[in-house]
């Protein structure tokens, strides 16, 4: 499974992040969460918001949910990662994490005041992220033909046939990844396929995917090519030469999107942005460093033993509010 380097927070000194055992506001699973409804749907003002299902306290389902799958029984980390639902298969509503938001709610994306949908029709996935992870606006992967990240988590599609609701947390296998470029931003798509469908004993790796479900991968790719062109705008393009590449690679960049949200909740990123990216793009980490650290502040907060050295404030390294 993959390791967790866990950032050193505010109340910590340095070179003594919070250990396994203390990270007690990371929820490994579903179990434990709850979804709670604001405001009407189809409205500018809905909201969901996870919750504690047992304190009735409100979580952040991009910072509080832990990458990797943990096992409720256990204790266990799994071979699974997370996986967050924003839209599920076979709707069209533009629902998404509101990544600049308190709490970072799902919320239906809107446009000069509208809320948004997919014109081109329902969508054939489940469509979400990992919580967790980060596309940093200040990177550029190699193989991203110059683009830089995109600034939300990492955009995961599920490729089983159970419907996840907006907001549900499943545990998923990693499949593969394709290199997506979005209007000159790099747009990573993972393919995941949940850990319960009943294809998953017999799929473990992109190849497949192809073999047990022929036409999916390319039926993905162009719904991604040409979703946007109802819209009026052009379709996207595709890096590594439209390829699907294998579960190997997708690991790879989930593992870097991972320590990039690191940087962004510790605050290491904007204190070492430096001068060389444009006030836009320190701007957007600026603000989403900080809505970061507010999100994860109660939490924090709710867990006194993890701060053993509370009056230690003069850590230049720790995170400050």
């Amino acid at each position: 499974s993959m390791d967790e380097e866990i950032v050193p927070v505010k109340g910590l000194p340095e070179g003594k992040p919070l250990s396994k055992g203390q990270r007690s506001s990371s929820f490994g699973s579903d179990r434990d969460i709850g979804l709670h409804h604001e405001g009407d749907q189809d409205t500018l003002d809905y909201r969901i918001h996870a919750k504690h299902s047992v304190e009735g306290k409100t979580i952040s389902l991009w910072h509080d949910i832990s990458l990797v799958h943990i096992d409720a029984e256990t204790g266990k980390e799994t071979d699974y990662m997370n996986f967050v639902c924003e839209i599920p298969k076979f709707t069209r509503k533009k629902y998404e994490i509101a990544t600049d938001e308190e709490f970072t709610p799902i919320k239906q994306d809107e446009k000069k005041g509208k809320l948004r949908e997919f014109k081109k029709g329902d969508i054939f996935f489940n469509y979400g992220c990992f919580p967790q992870t980060w596309e940093d606006p200040t990177f550029v992967h190699p193989d991203a033909e110059g683009c830089r990240g995109d600034n939300d988590p990492l955009d995961v599609c599920e490729i089983g046939a159970r419907i996840i609701k907006s907001g549900g947390v499943r545990p998923v296998k990693v499949l593969g990844i394709l290199m997506m470029i979005d209007e000159g931003e790099a747009d990573w798509k993972i393919v995941v396929i949940d850990k319960e469908d009943k294809w998953a004993p017999f799929i473990n790796d992109i190849n497949d995917v192809e073999e047990q479900l022929p036409g999916m991968l390319d039926a993905i790719r162009e719904w991604y090519r040409t979703y946007k062109i109802p819209d009026g705008k052009p379709p996207n393009t595709f890096g590594l030469g439209e390829r699907f590449m294998d579960k190997a690679y997708a690991k790879t960049v989930i593992d870097e999107c991972h320590h990039a949200w690191e940087s962004l909740i510790s605050g290491e990123k904007e204190r070492t942005m430096g001068d060389n990216h444009d006030e836009e793009v320190k701007k957007l980490v600026r603000k989403l460093s900080k809505n970061s650290l507010v999100a994860l502040l109660p939490n924090v907060d709710e867990h006194p033993d993890a701060y053993p050295h509370e009056n230690d404030f003069d850590n230049e390294d720790a995170v400050t509010f």
